[in-house]
């Protein structure tokens, strides 16, 4: 199975809509599911307490026996297809893979340590927001890769 854990709501309703238009498309080739760590609304939090508090819930979210692989800026870049080799190889190796994508001032110390892998989606940087549908549609193309279906053009 595979998850996306996610720290608050998707607040675009266009983003939104894509997000679960891939999330539908997915669950045709795999077992998918994202889970949304609420949003912590006590504004008087420092950006570091804010990590800490929303990697703890973060972590325990993730199964003890799952693969924990984050969206880092610092993390390994792949091409499309590289990266659906990549998620075969996971799938391969683990039956819980674990994705993650922190809130606006990234992941605790605490949820570093506890990963297993990052990857990066590009040495740009977006939104929190915008890269949930950036990786759940590369996510669906690497399905598609690996069934060699026509989705992917190269």
């Amino acid at each position: 199975m595979l998850r996306l854990i996610l720290i608050g709501k998707t607040t675009d309703k266009h983003l939104d809509a894509l997000i679960a238009d891939y999330r539908q498309r997915l669950t045709h080739y795999l077992p998918f599911d994202i889970k949304i760590i609420p949003d912590l609304k006590q504004g008087k939090l420092s950006f570091e307490q804010q990590k800490t508090l929303e990697g703890e819930r973060l972590l325990d979210a993730v199964p003890p026996n799952a693969r924990l692989i984050l969206l880092d800026e610092r993390g390994t870049q792949f091409r499309s297809v590289d990266f659906a080799a990549y998620v075969q190889k996971q799938m391969a190796a683990t039956p819980n893979i674990v994705f993650a994508i922190g809130g606006p001032y990234g992941f605790s110390q605490a949820v570093y340590n506890r990963a297993d892998d990052m990857l990066s989606l590009s040495k740009m940087t977006f939104s929190h927001q915008m890269i949930r549908l950036l990786f759940i549609e590369q996510l669906y193309r690497a399905m598609t890769i690996l069934r060699n279906e026509p989705y992917h053009h190269e």
